[in-house]
């Protein structure tokens, strides 16, 4: 312990014997003769060659850090180039870029898709999401002074190529300088040539009327600053009495409609009965008229053949069949010889035979 103590000791003494070494000219205080207290000599030692190369690495990027003198754009975004205030006509494509720090800086703007919602219920929305912005829905006039609420979908986005005159002529706010106002007047004016009763039939018709008169007006702006996606008309709402009045009407119709369904059902149920009726007289006449001519048709048949036996009658032949009739006679005779035959000559009335064993039979023979 004690020799430690001494070590000590002993290193003390001779720093301060060193410190005392300066040459005369190194004292301050202008003391020039040496014998006052010396000042240290310092040297600054970062540890080698490789050692100060790193350090000043990390300081360069240290200070790029703090300055960044460049900056990145993302897909989907451009970037406004500003040079003392005044922006540079060509947007910055997406991309790393250097700039010049404090003189110039970068505004990043959004060029995707971006829509509003016009809604009569904002707070059901679910608020605002990253490129949706929603709106309270469109009050309008109809033509009678009516007030009718529209509720749109609007889906734009800036338009690259013109994004810096865009920014430069509007501002960061344009889309609420252009969007939103062309699509409130384009609205109102289309709505205000109609009844409120007649909006829901034409809904069709107006919906192309509105997105066609926002994109004329759109495009019809300088520079064409933004590109209209689409405009989708959602809902048209009525006011209470309106509403109630089309219902009263659309009753009214529905049953129209159903006694004329009934009047019509009657119709064709009254011409199937009567197509019936005609059908079964039409069927009665024909039968009738088949018969009257079977009936016909048989007597000019039986005519034309007592004609044909009339004309084929004559003297000879008549004495023939009256000799035959007398053959059958005498044959019968043969038989019965009590029977009595009455003949009349030319064979004008029939033979009559009769049997006298049996005077209630008769037989008449031609």
């Amino acid at each position: 312990m004690a020799s430690d103590m001494n070590d000590y000791f002993n290193k003390k003494k001779s720093e301060n014997s060193e410190f005392g070494k300066r040459p005369s000219g190194e004292n301050g205080g202008g003391n020039s003769g040496g014998n006052g207290p010396k000042m240290p000599n310092i040297e600054v030692n970062f540890g080698g060659g490789k050692a100060g190369i790193f350090y000043f690495l990390i300081a360069i990027v240290a200070m790029l850090v703090f300055v960044k003198p460049f900056t990145i754009i993302q897909e989907g975004e451009r970037g406004i180039l500003s040079t003392n205030g005044k922006y540079q006509d060509q947007a910055l494509l997406p991309g790393l870029h250097f700039i010049i720090p404090v003189i110039q800086k970068v505004y990043v703007v959004d060029t995707k898709v971006r829509i509003i919602n016009y809604a009569s219920k904002v707070e059901a929305s679910g608020g605002n999401a990253a490129g949706i912005n929603v709106k309270p829905s469109i009050t309008v006039l109809d033509k009678r002074g009516l007030p009718v609420s529209i509720e749109l979908t609007v889906q734009y986005r800036l338009n690259a190529q013109f994004a810096a005159q865009t920014i430069s002529n509007w501002g960061f706010s344009w889309e609420d300088k252009i969007i939103n106002p062309v699509v409130r007047d384009v609205v109102r004016n289309v709505v205000g040539k109609y009844d409120a009763e007649s909006l829901p039939q034409m809904r069709n018709t107006i919906a192309v009327s509105i997105e066609t008169g926002v994109r004329e007006s759109v495009a019809s702006l300088q520079n064409a600053p933004a590109e209209l996606q689409s405009v989708q008309l959602r809902e048209i709402v009525l006011p209470q009495k309106v509403k109630d009045q089309i219902e009263r009407v659309q009753i009214a119709k529905q049953e129209v409609q159903k006694a004329e369904q009934e009047v019509e059902r009657a119709k064709q149920e009254a011409l199937k009965l009567a197509a019936e009726a005609e059908g079964t007289a039409q069927k009665a006449r024909i039968e009738a008229q088949g018969i009257a001519d079977a009936i016909t048709i048989d007597a000019d048949a039986k005519s034309k053949a007592n004609y044909l036996i009339a004309k084929s009658l004559t003297p000879e032949l008549l004495q023939l069949e009256q000799l035959k009739v007398q053959g059958q006679f005498n044959d019968a005779l043969r038989t019965n010889k009590d029977a009595k035959i009455f003949l009349t000559p030319g064979g004008s009335t029939p033979n009559i035979w009769v049997d006298m064993k049996d005077a209630k039979q008769r037989t008449t023979a031609q």
